[in-house]
């Protein structure tokens, strides 16, 4: 195969100590495009004029990068992988709108990206993420870090995901909706409510309790997790008007996890998946 090309660009963003990025011949790399230092780019790949790329990024063959898209340090975006192309949205007319992300996320093949549908927001990726293979993430989403999205997830536009949030294979989320700090959806789940922080989303805008494993990775502790047993008891199978348990639950949990959990509900617009009844959140402890 023919040997990549070192390719010197006198005018990096973000600043670097060196210039060099390795290029393969093949690929088509716009001279206004900034590649940081030790950027790797395979064959075929593209990368058009507003593209921003950190040190130590790496760019696999047949990729596009498009759009006002700005990626920090250490991303990888695998074969085929798409990242800032224009929103899927009628009302859209071509507006300069941005995609930016931060850094060691990991598309993986065929993974989409795009950019937000007004120059008012952008479509906004943490960092430490990673998108498995055919996964899509829609304009103007805004997810945090240490995200997995598996194979075949659909985020629609406008999509909110905090923090450690695991999203299965083949999940559905409807535009708008929420998904709270280090909440799970099982495969193939679907969701148009939001999705309240530290639960288990099951089939269609249900939940099934507590993402326990997740809790425990995260170091909460077993009196911290049956502490938000209790308060998931009392607000989503406490039979109340969920408005009312909230208000009612604000005067008996006062941890930080606790306030997280009801401030959440208490903020929601579409409204709250429903409990059903399954329990899928036994801990042992």
């Amino acid at each position: 195969p023919a040997a990549s090309r070192e390719i010197r660009f006198p005018n990096l963003v973000p600043p670097c100590s060196s210039d060099r990025v390795l290029i393969h011949p093949t690929a088509v790399v716009h001279k206004k495009a900034k590649l940081g230092t030790n950027v790797h780019v395979g064959p075929h790949a593209v990368i058009d004029e507003h593209v921003i790329l950190g040190a130590d990024c790496v760019v696999g063959p047949h990729t596009y990068l498009t759009g006002h898209t700005t990626a920090g340090a250490k991303n990888h975006f695998f074969a085929g992988s798409i990242t800032g192309e224009a929103p899927q949205d009628l009302k859209y007319r071509g507006e300069p709108t941005r995609l930016r992300i931060g850094d060691q996320n990991v598309f993986r093949e065929h993974v989409t990206v795009h950019r937000s549908n007004t120059t008012r927001e952008d479509t906004v990726i943490g960092s430490h993420n990673l998108f498995m293979a055919h996964s899509h993430i829609g304009h103007n989403s805004k997810l945090g870090d240490h995200i997995i999205i598996a194979n075949g997830a659909l985020l629609g536009g406008h999509v909110s995901v905090a923090d450690r949030v695991f999203i299965s294979g083949n999940c559905l989320l409807h535009q708008f909706v929420r998904v709270g700090t280090l909440a799970m959806m099982q495969g193939g789940s679907g969701i148009s409510q939001d999705l309240p922080p530290f639960t288990v989303a099951r089939g269609d805008n249900g939940i099934c309790g507590l993402n326990v494993v997740g809790l425990r990775r995260a170091g909460l502790t077993a009196e911290q997790r049956r502490d938000l047993k209790r308060l998931y008891l009392v607000l989503f199978r406490g039979g109340r008007k969920l408005r009312e348990a909230v208000e009612e639950a604000r005067e008996e949990f006062k941890s930080d996890a606790d306030r997280v959990m009801l401030d959440f509900v208490a903020a929601s617009r579409r409204g709250i998946c429903s409990d059903t009844g399954f329990v899928a959140d036994a801990d042992e402890e």
